[in-house]
Parts: structure tokens; sequence; C-alpha cells
């Protein structure tokens, strides 16, 4: 990479939307909605050599692979919020599981494909949430932060351009 360093944060830093808005929500679920496409395209008619590009720790394989696996975990997390009174939701280590075989040289279809039907799933569920279904909270046991729905929402969106990001920083340098 010639020495360039990748940036932290591609895409900018988490800048959470800090109170609820109908048109705000829709557009957060908008971006969750296309996430999936801007993935694919992102990854596409890369390589192996190129899917085992990394970007600081992770390759772009482990990036994909990761992303499907975080979101599953955020999609739950919010069904348990939504039905549970404040719960205490699993955490996972990420750095582990991206370790897992599968992530570090599995197929990354089945990722993407699972990635564009949970976000499927996930934007049907965030449409019909009220203001009220937002502020719903979970408990994380890692941080022991109390989350609401509306920030997770937030950070999701946020997490899925990161990665996105993060890759198509890669591209841009090697001229992928």
């Amino acid at each position: 990479m010639n020495g360039t360093i990748p940036p932290s944060n591609p895409t900018g830093a988490f800048a959470p939307i800090d109170n609820y808005a109908k048109e705000t929500a829709q557009q957060l679920i908008d971006t969750i909605r296309r996430a999936p496409d801007e993935l694919r395209k992102a990854v596409a008619e890369l390589d192996g050599p190129q899917l085992d590009a990394r970007y600081k720790n992770w390759s772009v394989r482990q990036i994909v692979h990761h992303l499907a696996d975080s979101h599953v975990h955020s999609y739950i997390r919010f069904k348990w919020a939504l039905t549970e009174n404040h719960p205490t939701i699993k955490a996972y280590d990420e750095g582990v599981w991206v370790l897992l075989e599968d992530a570090q040289h599995g197929d990354v279809e089945p990722s993407l494909a699972l990635f564009d039907g949970l976000h499927r799933k996930w934007a049907q569920l965030l449409s019909t949430m009220t203001q009220e279904q937002y502020s719903r909270t979970f408990l994380h046991p890692q941080t022991g932060e109390t989350v609401d729905l509306w920030t997770a929402l937030n950070y999701y969106r946020w997490h899925s351009r990161h990665h996105t990001g993060q890759i198509l920083w890669l591209r841009q340098r090697h001229g992928w």
C-alpha cells in the first residue's frame, strides 16, 4: 500500500441523529434497505487475492462475513427489545468470529445473500415501528450501556456504510 495508512473511519465517525422524526427514520431505513446492494457493488468482480486483501486487520472477505454476522445479531436485538422489557442481549467477540475458517476463507456469496434477505426483513420490521417502539431499550452486557433502538438504528446505518467504505477505499487505493 506504499505506506498509506487506511483511515479509521473512511465514511466519517459515528454521529447519531439524536431526536426521532418520522422522515429521518425513513431515511435511516432506506439506508438499511440499500446496504446489501452497496456491499455487493463494493465486492463485485473481486477475485480471491483481492478478497483476501487487508484493510488494517481484516480482509475484505472477513469484512463481508462480519457484516452478515453483526447485522444478524442486531436484528435479533431489535426483536428482543420489542418483545421483552429491557433484555440483556447476548454479546459476541467479533474479533474471534472473523478468525473462524468460514470468515477467513469462505465464499462471500452466502454472507451477501444472508445480508440481502436479512436487510429486507429488517427494513420491513423497522418500517412498522412507532416512535415509542424506537425508545425501547436493551442492555449490552460488555459495556453495561443501555441502548435504545433509535440509537441502534443510527449505529447500524453507519456500520454498513463504514465497512462498505473500507472496501471501497481499498478498491480505490489499488485501482481495482
